[in-house]
């Protein structure tokens, strides 16, 4: 007991403890409340809308991305959609349930490409084939789910549960307090640069020497990146106290870090492409939750990462009406495009782009929707100024002005 177990100090000591973690639960519960609802706010639109898009590429699930953060293989492929033959186990199109799940595991297979919400093809929301199992009912998802909202209430809702482990750990090492978790989550979904950050190889080489004083030198095959020095020697200053990951002699990828640390997003999804991008950032997510025990699945944090990269930001607005650098929503792009072609005028030319969750959900179509998320005053006089029009699209715009909401039993094709 404190009375009687304790000498003055150790009592010193605890009333600190229980203070902290009172201050420390308080401020924390609203952090994760915070994020909830910027996930829902950037997902809420996202519905299962039709059948199929007929997608054939889909993603790689690799096992060594589970091993490495001990997330179970098998939790990561099943209620998933296949896309190549695997011999005795599973056809191409099947769902991959909890049976041949377990025989791919046993089989030892490191790799599965199968459908996911990241490489739908639908123009808005997802296809019931790319989402795959709704994981309530070990079935199939319905049309008009609204899989969004799942997804951001799946991700935020342990977050509260992360906020109040700080009392579990009980100073325990190893244990790990979840500073670098709810912080970390937050780092990631809103594209934030990292601390800690780790240094990313710029051009594909060999390393020649690590030295002393925690320089890497690599000898680069391309060019080097413009601003570069003409050589082909790239050096790459390591900060002190952080894990060298390379020695002499190893061959190195383009966007490969050199050390321990979180990486640049954005600077990430320059030097390779958008699919390591979004497997980073799912591998990233899961490894924070892995680490307090919580289990999600992938296709949640899939989902909101689908909603990272649905911008583009115009290069070349052609015969549209849009501006340069103006940045639109994926479907409006395609839609334009498509009406452009049609009259046979010039389409207009943009890139894919990554943003942070708050920025996603303020580059919405709907002003209504953007408007009750944050800056409001801002938003509405944009919208007034462009003379915008709200489509209501979505589930918030609708919860807004009073109609029954596209999704569930509201959901017309």
């Amino acid at each position: 007991s404190y009375k009687e177990g304790f000498d003055v100090l150790e009592y010193f000591i605890a009333t600190h403890g229980a203070r902290k973690g009172t201050a420390d639960t308080a401020l924390r519960t609203a952090a994760a409340g915070y994020l909830t609802r910027r996930l829902v706010d950037v997902a809420h639109e996202v519905v299962i809308t039709e059948e199929d898009c007929r997608d054939q590429e889909g993603i790689e699930i690799f096992r060594e991305d589970a091993e490495e953060i001990g997330q179970n293989f098998l939790f990561k492929i099943v209620g998933k959609i296949n896309l190549e033959n695997i011999r005795g186990v599973c056809k191409k199109g099947e769902i991959i349930d909890w049976e041949k799940a377990e025989k791919i595991i046993e089989k030892g297979i490191d790799r599965v490409r199968a459908r996911s919400p990241l490489s739908c093809k639908s123009a808005r929301g997802i296809c019931r084939k790319c989402y795959g199992w709704d994981l309530g009912q070990n079935r199939l998802v319905k049309l008009g789910e609204a899989v969004g909202i799942v997804a951001a209430q799946a991700i935020g809702e342990p977050g509260t549960q992360l906020t109040l482990k700080t009392f579990h750990t009980g100073g325990v090492a190893g244990g790990g307090d979840i500073t670098f978790g709810l912080p970390r989550v937050q780092e990631v979904f809103e594209v934030r640069l990292p601390g800690g950050k780790a240094e990313m190889v710029l051009a594909e080489g060999k390393v020649l020497e690590v030295t002393p004083e925690r320089i890497i030198k690599i000898k680069s095959k391309a060019n080097p990146p413009a601003g570069g020095q003409k050589s082909k020697i790239i050096e790459y200053k390591i900060p002190e106290r952080a894990a060298i990951w390379v020695k002499p002699e190893d061959k190195v990828k383009k966007g490969q870090p050199l050390c321990e640390g979180s990486l640049d997003l954005k600077e990430l999804l320059q030097l390779t492409d958008e699919k390591l991008t979004q497997r980073y950032i799912v591998k990233e997510i899961q490894k924070i939750y892995v680490s307090q025990g919580v289990a999600i699945h992938d296709k949640h944090v899939e989902v909101i990462c689908r909603q990272m990269f649905s911008r583009f930001r115009i290069k070349d607005p052609g015969d549209s009406l849009f501006s340069t650098s103006e940045i639109i929503e994926r479907a409006k792009f395609l839609e334009e495009n498509a009406g452009l072609r049609k009259e046979k005028k010039k389409p207009c030319k943009g890139v894919p782009i990554l943003l942070g969750i708050s920025r996603v959900a303020l580059t919405t179509d709907s002003f209504l929707s953007a408007a009750s998320f944050q800056e409001t005053s801002r938003v509405l006089i944009r919208a007034a100024i462009v003379g915008k029009e709200d489509k209501l699209r979505g589930l918030k715009e609708n919860v807004i002005i009073g109609k029954l909401i596209p999704a569930g039993t509201g959901f017309k094709r």
